[in-house]
């Protein structure tokens, strides 16, 4: 029943933007965290930003003031808006659902049990 769906990922140029979606089925948004989470070839998987239930946002500190994590309720989806891209951006970007309402912060993949397939990013000149 729960599903979580990325797509919005694409090639693009240092200082571009891209809006990531997010879209849930299963359960409402309210109810649980939110996750995106980035991960490059042969790299640890690393949290990125998060929206808890109650509205309230988290981004870790390379993506601050360049990173935005939204919601809309009726359309059950989450985005994360990035402006200002860096090659250092360049994942494969997932949503995941986290088992609590709030952000537990440092976010960390081993709360998330449900997670998308996947969207990628590539920044490059």
């Amino acid at each position: 029943q729960v599903q979580l769906v990325e797509s919005g990922g694409g090639f693009l140029q240092p200082g571009g933007s891209l809006r990531l979606s997010c879209a849930a089925s299963g359960f409402t948004l309210d109810d649980y965290a939110i996750g995106w989470f980035r991960q490059a070839p042969g790299k640890e998987r690393e949290g990125v930003s998060c929206i808890s239930g109650y509205g309230n946002t988290y981004y870790t500190d390379s993506v601050k003031g360049r990173f935005t994590i939204s919601r809309d309720n009726a359309k059950n989806t989450v985005y994360l808006q990035m402006d200002s891209l860096k090659p250092e951006d360049t994942a494969v970007y997932y949503c995941a659902r986290d088992l609590v309402r709030w952000c537990r912060w440092p976010i960390m993949s081993r709360n998330y049990h449900h997670w998308g397939q996947g969207t990628q990013v590539t920044v490059s000149s």
